[in-house]
C-alpha cells in the first residue's frame, strides 16, 4: 500500500528528501544555539569579556537567522511535496477509476468517489507533509 502511494510522488522526490535535511539542520541549529548562550553568560558576562560577548552574539544573531531560512525552506519543500504529491495521487485515482468496468461503475455511487478524490486525498496529504517534516 504505502508502495503504491509512494508511486504518486514521482517529480517531487528532491522535494521530498530535502524537508527532512532542512528540519534536522534547523534541529540541531536549536540544539547549538542554547549552547552558545550557556558559553556567552560563563565565558563572556561572568568574567567581563566584551569582545567575546561580541562575538558570540554575532554568531549566535547568524545562527537564528540560519536556523530560520532552513525552519522556512523546510515548510516551504513540504509544502510543495504533499501539494505534488496529492495532485498525482488525484489524477493517479482519477485515471484508475475512468478504467472502471459497468460493475464496479455500479458499485460505487459519484458521491463516494468524489470523496475519495477529495477528501481522503486531502487527509493523505496532510500525513504527509508531517511524515517528511519529522
Amino acid at each position: 500500500m504505502i508502495k503504491r502511494l509512494l508511486g504518486s510522488v514521482r517529480e517531487y522526490k528532491k522535494d521530498s528528501i530535502l524537508s527532512p535535511i532542512y528540519v534536522t539542520i534547523e534541529s540541531i541549529l536549536e540544539i547549538i544555539i542554547p549552547t552558545l548562550m550557556a558559553y556567552l553568560i560563563d565565558r563572556g558576562i561572568s568574567q567581563n569579556n566584551m569582545e567575546y560577548v561580541l562575538r558570540t552574539g554575532l554568531v549566535l544573531v547568524a545562527l537564528a537567522m540560519l536556523s530560520l531560512l532552513t525552519g522556512f525552506l523546510a515548510g516551504r519543500s513540504a509544502a510543495i511535496a504533499s501539494a505534488g504529491f496529492a495532485k498525482n495521487l488525484r489524477r493517479d485515482i482519477f485515471d484508475n477509476v475512468l478504467r472502471f468496468s459497468f460493475s464496479n461503475i455500479d458499485k460505487f455511487s459519484t458521491a463516494s468517489l468524489i470523496t475519495r478524490l477529495t477528501t481522503d486525498v486531502t487527509n493523505v496529504q496532510n500525513a504527509y507533509q508531517v511524515l517528511i517534516r519529522m
